[in-house]
């Protein structure tokens, strides 16, 4: 026995914004019948993940490829991997059962096949919604918290600011931030994120980046005492801005440089005497360096979310054809909170 599975690919590498006619969907007969002796895992594809570093991953070159083996470069016409929610349909792994849910790197596509060695194991829901898995309680909640904890190491009553703040990860960490006892500022790209940032996820403040033409003005008007931690989710101007507004021995954690994937010629350049003297710490970070942390992290944020102290934002397109669309939003700002393809409506709904 065996299923269709349409997959998302690329036709070239993609060295600009990413367009539609970037991208193609291909598709393969998969079977269901494991040769004798293998240690293959078939699952359906449930809920995969969009994320901004995928792009740096479809260029003809980009150090992200060199660095970490999560973003090593997708070469034209290959299947893309991505972090998700899948269900198991066949195996020959000892550790998986078939209709296990699991959680880890699947393909942007219908089916996977799993081989030996890749990142996967079996999800306890715990009564969460699958979309959960993939943000809140994914990659992307993991990295807001090791970000802002481990590389912030923030003090009670500091003041931060989240760029990007209504994104994936921006979003939930000016939530810890606030359940810390920290003071928190964020922007965004709309009105709309701007009122969800203060009226749903309680920032004390935020203001849409785009109405603002002096950005060092404005963020010195939001923190007249200075920027005690700086949660840099775009670089390239408001980085400057942040850093020119830091108090002595701010904090800055480099998580994504989002507005530098697609123009290669914008790049951040801050005062570095006043990095010297006013003794910043600039850091980038990756999720992966972190991983010791991981169940601090779930049991923390779990305990968050029943007691109604978070709240999620997901932005869940259908279906596999949508992929593409997807990615390109979220370098126009379309997304509100952690974007995800759902591509298939439940575990029950799945039968092969």
């Amino acid at each position: 026995m065996e299923v269709s599975s349409r997959y998302v690919v690329t036709k070239a590498h993609i060295d600009g914004a990413p367009k539609e006619s970037d991208f193609e969907l291909k598709s393969e007969s998969i079977s269901l019948l494991l040769d004798s002796g293998s240690n293959d895992v078939i699952v359906k594809n449930l809920f995969v993940s969009i994320d901004p570093y995928q792009l740096n991953r479809m260029k003809s070159q980009s150090s992200s490829q060199i660095y970490s083996t999560l973003a090593a470069a997708i070469n034209p016409g290959e299947a893309i991997d991505a972090y998700g929610v899948a269900k198991v349909l066949v195996s020959g792994n000892p550790e998986f059962q078939k209709d296990d849910l699991v959680v880890g790197f699947i393909t942007w596509g219908d089916y996977s096949v799993i081989k030996p060695g890749a990142m996967l194991r079996k999800l306890d829901p715990m009564g969460f919604p699958l979309s959960h898995h993939v943000g809140i309680l994914g990659f992307s909640g993991l990295t807001a918290y090791v970000g802002f904890f481990e590389v912030c190491k923030p003090k009670k009553g500091e003041k931060v600011f989240v760029s990007a703040a209504s994104g994936s990860v921006g979003n939930l960490v000016g939530q810890y931030a606030k359940l810390f006892g920290c003071y928190v500022v964020g922007s965004a790209g709309s009105t709309e994120k701007v009122q969800i940032l203060k009226e749903k996820l309680g920032f004390d403040d935020a203001f849409n980046y785009k109405e603002e033409s002096d950005l060092k003005a404005t963020l010195r008007r939001y923190f007249p005492d200075g920027i005690d931690i700086y949660f840099d989710n775009v670089g390239a101007e408001m980085q400057e801005a942040a850093i020119a507004n830091m108090n002595v021995f701010g904090r800055v954690a480099v998580c994504g440089v989002i507005s530098e994937y697609t123009d290669s010629g914008r790049k951040a350049t801050p005062d570095m005497i006043d990095i010297v003297y006013r003794r910043i710490k600039i850091q980038g970070f990756l999720v992966t360096d972190f991983l010791n942390v991981y169940a601090d992290f779930i049991s923390t944020t779990c305990d968050h979310l029943r007691a109604g102290k978070m709240h999620t934002l997901e932005d869940i397109s259908t279906g596999v054809e949508s992929i593409p669309s997807s990615l390109i939003g979220l370098f126009s700002g379309h997304n509100i909170g952690k974007k995800m393809v759902q591509l298939a409506y439940s575990p029950i709904d799945i039968e092969v």
